[in-house]
């Protein structure tokens, strides 16, 4: 039985109470119904209100590089800007990643079969996307239990176990990088490099980039995820 554990970064929005229960909830029970098989890493839990801009947006980007997949919440009628970066730049590290949308307004400029968000934001390899009606999942597991607790727990659970399955699938897609340790480490030492604003430097901390870097490759390589 593998009992590897992977790392996923939650991306989404964080600005009010609703964001932030809304994600430690799931992201609790992604954890437990996936028999600790993922570890969400919730960027609101990292974040320092007096931190400087630069700070915490180096802080998110490393996190997206370090972290084995990443799950993107793209709710809303405009999908919030730091998600979509974050979204980007995890392709561009060929990250295993999986879209969730629970808003059951459209949008976009897709197709009425298309995703309802923005053309740009679509088709790229190693995504899964998970799409439901937040509102009808919510009524339907209101009508199962009259304690709102419990029906969040359920609710949840139901949107967790979907997001659980297409990491499963996105994880298990082959790597795009068919490329050597060293060229792998070339892209990844470039991703902490070209953002500027000290990247480089909070990846290396106490070390080299360069053994930084080896050391996040090594890391994904162990669990064939490159």
């Amino acid at each position: 039985m593998d009992t590897t554990e992977y790392t996923i970064y939650f991306a989404g929005e964080l600005f009010d109470h609703k964001h932030l229960i809304g994600n430690s909830l799931l992201a609790g029970r992604i954890e437990l119904l996936s028999g600790r098989r993922y570890r969400c890493v919730l960027p609101q839990d990292l974040e320092q209100t007096d931190s400087r801009a630069v700070d915490i947006r180096n802080q998110d980007l490393l996190g997206v590089a370090t972290c084995d997949c990443a799950l993107f919440n793209f709710d809303g009628p405009d999908l919030d800007s730091g998600t979509v970066v974050e979204f980007v730049y995890a392709k561009l590290l060929d990250i295993p990643a999986v879209i969730l949308r629970t808003d059951f307004r459209g949008g976009g400029d897709q197709d009425t079969d298309g995703d309802a968000w923005n053309l740009m934001a679509s088709f790229y390899p190693r995504t899964r996307n998970v799409s439901l009606n937040a509102m009808a999942w919510y009524q339907q597991a209101r009508r199962e239990t009259d304690d709102p607790m419990a029906a969040a727990t359920l609710y949840a659970d139901r949107i967790a176990r979907q997001v659980i399955d297409a990491l499963d699938a996105a994880r298990a897609e082959p790597s795009l990088l068919n490329a050597t340790p060293d060229d792998v480490e070339h892209l990844y030492r470039w991703a902490l490099t070209f953002p500027g604003g000290g990247l480089a430097d909070r990846a290396a901390d106490e070390e080299s980039l360069r053994a930084a870097v080896h050391r996040i490759v090594s890391n994904k390589t162990s669990r064939n995820l490159l």
